[in-house]
Parts: structure tokens; sequence; C-alpha cells
């Protein structure tokens, strides 16, 4: 199913190597676009004088969009190849993202963050189709994770962004910055193939008559549950982290007299901490398998909810962030090393954009939770509810068949 060969496991083809900078710049790109609207959110609220309701919508619509786009393009990336598709999604996010430089009421806010999630969710699958098909099983994990990490370099440079253009020439402007991804589309046309094995299933669903089709991912009850189970994973995955990254930064400004500035710093802290948590989760998925993957950082995400809560100081606020990040969005890049593990090449695109916007579309609605109960009870209610989802999500990974068998 993925590519093998004797070579050291440490060395990479030319291909291997423009898939991975390929998906990793796809990844951060979005990952920019994300962090933008998290840091403009305040000012946005702000300029147009709208409730932290009627704001936590922004990011819930584009989560929508990601799903429609998901729907969409997982399925397109499975008939007519990834490379292609990867490249069409793109084009769509980026000027989806550089318009909103022009938008200047909620409703046109709304309708371009749904364009730009419809780009954003028909990457995301594609995207790790071509990691999964270039790289032997026992890399899948770590090279996701990297993937994932080149998403948080990404976030970095949106909060550099924020801290230097918002303050000095409004919110618009750092969403022209959006426009920036057409041009890897030239790079990826040109460098990046579609897999031998992909390649292969493309022409066996051919000639077996085989429809590509979402119905495929609830074939038989089993099939059902595990496709439900993967679901209710990422909708609290996301949940998580759009939440908490959309709302985190405002929340630090307000109740830690913060600048915009200031909470970038915070907010760097946390994403190296993210990384440095794919890594080791990575590391833990390709050698312990994901069900111990999971049920450790499922676990430490539940605990470490409440330690905003307690620091005192901006030294400790930074650590809290990072501690944050580690357990919370570590194990991002896992899911789709596990969800391609677990569905066959044919639908490996359509499994990973469905499942995974699903989660964005539901999980995203924690934006518009978190402003109401922003608005009407404490952070410490909040951060509550989001460690009973992962309690949640930690059971269904130990429990569903396909991820008890899938061995590292």
């Amino acid at each position: 199913m993925e590519q093998t060969g004797t070579r050291q496991a440490n060395t990479m083809t030319t291909n291997e190597k423009w898939v991975m900078a390929s998906t990793a710049a796809g990844f951060s790109l979005e990952n920019i676009d994300i962090m933008f609207l998290s840091f403009a959110l305040a000012p946005i609220i702000a300029s147009l004088h709208i409730s932290s309701a009627a704001a936590g919508w922004i990011g819930s619509i584009t989560n929508l969009g990601m799903l429609a786009g998901g729907a969409v393009f997982g399925l397109v990336g499975d008939r007519i190849g990834r490379v292609k598709t990867f490249s069409y999604t793109i084009f769509i996010f980026a000027f989806a993202t550089a318009a909103m430089f022009f938008a200047h009421s909620l409703p046109m806010i709304y309708l371009l963050r749904f364009l730009a999630g419809i780009g954003a969710g028909g990457e995301y699958g594609v995207g790790i189709a071509l990691i999964t098909e270039n790289f032997s099983t026992h890399q899948i994990g770590r090279m996701s994770s990297v993937a994932a990490i080149g998403g948080q370099v990404g976030a970095i440079f949106a909060a550099l962004m924020a801290a230097w253009i918002i303050p000095s020439f409004g919110w618009n402007a750092l969403f022209l910055l959006g426009i920036i991804p057409v041009v890897l589309t030239y790079f990826i046309r040109r460098h990046v193939h579609e897999s031998a094995s992909f390649l292969t299933a493309q022409k066996q669903a051919q000639q077996n008559h085989e429809k590509v089709a979402i119905s495929r991912l609830f074939a038989t009850p089993q099939l059902a549950v595990q496709t439900l189970g993967l679901m209710v994973m990422t909708i609290v995955q996301i949940a998580g982290y759009f939440g908490l990254m959309n709302w985190l930064p405002s929340i630090v400004q307000k109740q830690q007299g913060l600048t915009v500035s200031g909470s970038s710093l915070w907010m760097i802290a946390t994403i190296l901490g993210m990384s440095i948590g794919m890594v080791a989760f990575g590391t833990i998925f390709d050698r312990l398998g994901p069900r111990v993957a999971f049920g450790i950082f499922l676990l430490g995400s539940a605990a470490v909810m409440f330690v905003i809560l307690v620091v005192k100081s901006a030294t400790a606020l930074i650590l809290a962030g990072a501690l944050i990040g580690f357990f919370s969005n570590g194990m991002f890049g896992g899911y789709g090393a596990m969800i391609s593990r677990l569905y066959p090449t044919a639908i490996r695109s359509t499994a990973n954009s469905m499942i995974m916007n699903v989660g964005r579309a539901i999980g995203g609605f924690s934006s518009v939770v978190i402003g109401i109960l922003i608005d009407h009870y404490s952070l410490a209610v909040t951060m509550a509810c989001f460690a009973g989802l992962y309690v949640v999500s930690f059971l269904v990974s130990q429990t569903l068949p396909g991820i008890r068998k899938l061995q590292h």
C-alpha cells in the first residue's frame, strides 16, 4: 500500500522531499489563516461592535466551509489525483483569504470565511494521502507530525505579523498576506508526482467499476461504527484546538492585561509546545501504536485544561501555554496517519477529508460556545467542559476495534 524499500529509513527520495515540503507548506499556510483570525478577533469585535457570540460564528462558518470543501475535494482527490486537487484547493483558499482585506461588514466576513474554508477543507485530505502513499507504514506517524509542525511554523509567522500589522495598519491588512500560497501551486504541479500505489489503486477501481463515494465509509456496521467513532475524536480535537486558539489570545489580553504584541509572545510559546508535542506524539505513534499515543495525549489534555486558571506570573503563563499546546495539539498529525491506515487507498482522501472536516464543522462550534460561556459563565466552567470532552475522546480511542488492531 505504501512505499517500502531497503534504503535507510532516515533518507528520502527527491519526490518524498517535495511531498513533505509541499504538504508542510500547505498546512503552514492554512494555519497562518487560522491564526490571522485568532489575532484579528478582538479588533473585529471592536471595529464592528458585535457580540462575542457573533464573532464566534466567524470561526464556525469557516469550519462549515471546510466540511463542504472536504466532501467535494476529498472525492475529487480520489478520482483525479492528489496533486491536481491539492493545487486547486490552495487557489481557492488563497484568494478568499486575501479578499478579507475588502471585508467591512459581518455578512461579507462570513461569506469569505466560508469560501476560505472550502479550500482549506479540501487541502487536508489530499495532503495526508500524499504523505501516506509516499512513506512506509512505520514512518507515517512521524511524517504526518512533521507536516503538522510545518503548520505551527505558519502560526508563529502569523503571530509575528499580527503583532506588527494590526496595530499599524488594522486587521484587514493582515489578510492580504493570504495571497502568498498562490506561488506554492507552481512548485507543487512542477515537482510533486502521484505515487505508484495511488495510480495502481485508481486503475484497479476503474477496472472493477468501483465508485468513489462517501457511502463507502459506512458500507458495513463495523465500518460505520469506526467512522462515527473517529468523527467523535476529531470533533473533540477541533473543539479544543479551534476553540482555544481562537479565544485564548483574547482571554489573555483581557485577564492578564496584555497587548496584541504581548499575547503574540504567549501564543508563540504555545505553538512551540505544540511542535515539541508533535515530535513526541509521532515517535510514540510509530513505536507503540495509535492506541497508546492517543491515550497518553488525550488524558494529558484533560489534565492541563485547568493550568491556565492558576497562573499568576508572565513566566508561568508562558509555561502554561507551552504545556497546553504540547498535549492538546501534539496529537493533531496522528489523526491523518491513523485514518490512512484504517481505510484503503481508493477512498483514503475521502476518508481523511470527511472525518476530519465533520470534526471541524461540529467541533468548530466551540468558538460560539466559548463566546457564550465567556459572556455568561466563568473560565473555570469553560475549561471543565473541555476536560470532559477529552475524556470522552480517550474512551473512544481505547474501545474502537479498528484502532485496537493497529500495531506499531
